[in-house]
C-alpha cells in the first residue's frame, strides 16, 4: 500500500546508511545521538514514538537509555536495519500512513521524527499528526534556512558533485514551525543547531579530528547559534492547553527555548 508521504521508506535503506558510514558518519550520530538524550532527560522511562525511524540512528541510543521505543514506518520494509532491536524485544515497529497513525490521541509521551521533515511536502499535517500523537514532547529536525542553506538552490548542482545521491530538500525557518506547533499547544523548550558548515563537506573531507576542530571554533564564536544546521528543535505540550489541529496563520508565536549546553569534542 502506497502513502501520500513515504520519504522515510529511502532513509530506512542501507543506501542511506552509507551516509553515516566512517569516522564522520559515526561523530554525526554522537552528537546527534547526545543532544537527542539531553533533550529527553526531563521524560526518563518515556514511552517514545520514533516516526521515519527505521534509519535505525536513534533506536539504538534510546533503548539502552532505557526508552521504550516504537519505530513507525510508511512500510514493512522501513523495519530491516532496526530488525536486531524487535528480535530481542527492545523496541517495536508499526506501518501505515505517517499523516493518519492508527494510534489514539497523546499515546506516546514523546514523539520524535529525525531525517523526514525535509523532505515530506504536507509538512504542515505532518507536524499536527506528531502533535496529536504526542502527550508531552515532540522533538524534529530540519534544515535552517539561515544557514549556509541559505544558498542551496544556486549550488545544488556542486553539492551533487560532492554527493552523488543528494536529494533536494525542504528548508524551514524556525519561526515557522514553532508557529504551527503552537497552534497544536505546543511551546519550544530547547533547540540545537548541530553544525555551522555543512555536512556534506565534512563527509567529503573525511577528516573528523579537522571537522571537530572547526566546529568547536564556530560554535564559540557564536556562529552555529544563529548559522548552525541542521536543527534539533524540542516543543513542550502547554499543561492545560486545549488542541485545536486547525491552523490559524495569523496567530503569534512565542520565542524558541534554550539552546543546549552540550559538551563537544575538539580533537
Amino acid at each position: 500500500m502506497s502513502y501520500p508521504e513515504s520519504a522515510d521508506i529511502l532513509t530506512s535503506s542501507d543506501e542511506y546508511a552509507l551516509r553515516f558510514h566512517g569516522p564522520v558518519g559515526e561523530w554525526f550520530l554522537r552528537m546527534q545521538g547526545q543532544a537527542i538524550l539531553q533533550m529527553l532527560e526531563s521524560q526518563s522511562n518515556a514511552t517514545v514514538l520514533d516516526v521515519g525511524g527505521g534509519h535505525g540512528q536513534l533506536v539504538g541510543p534510546l533503548a539502552e537509555a532505557g526508552y521504550r521505543v516504537t519505530v513507525f514506518g510508511s512500510s514493512e520494509e522501513c523495519k530491516a536495519r532496526i530488525q536486531q532491536w524487535l528480535d530481542t524485544g527492545r523496541a517495536d515497529f508499526r506501518a501505515g500512513n505517517i499523516l493518519q497513525m492508527q494510534f489514539p490521541d497523546r499515546s506516546y509521551d514523546v514523539v520524535i521524527s529525525l531525517r523526514l521533515l525535509a523532505h515530506v511536502n504536507r509538512w504542515q499535517e505532518f507536524l499536527a499528526e506528531l502533535a496529536r500523537v504526542a502527550n508531552k514532547a515532540v522533538i524534529v529536525d530540519y534544515p535552517e534556512v539561515r544557514s549556509f542553506n541559505y544558498f542551496a538552490p544556486y549550488f545544488i548542482h556542486l553539492k551533487k558533485l560532492l554527493e552523488a545521491d543528494t536529494r533536494e530538500f525542504a528548508c524551514y525557518r524556525r519561526k515557522e514551525l514553532v508557529r504551527v506547533f503552537a497552534e497544536f499547544g505546543f511551546r519550544p523548550a530547547a533547540c540545537y543547531p548541530q553544525y555551522f558548515l555543512p555536512m556534506a563537506l565534512h563527509r567529503k573531507l573525511g577528516l573528523p579530528r579537522l571537522s571537530r576542530a572547526a566546529e568547536a571554533v564556530f560554535r564559540a564564536t557564536g556562529m552555529t547559534h544563529f548559522f548552525g544546521s541542521p536543527v534539533i528543535l524540542k516543543v513542550e505540550r502547554i499543561c492545560g492547553e486545549q488542541t485545536d489541529f486547525s491552523l490559524n496563520p495569523k496567530s503569534s508565536y512565542p520565542k524558541c527555548g534554550t539552546e543546549l549546553p552540550l559538551q563537544h569534542e575538539t580533537g
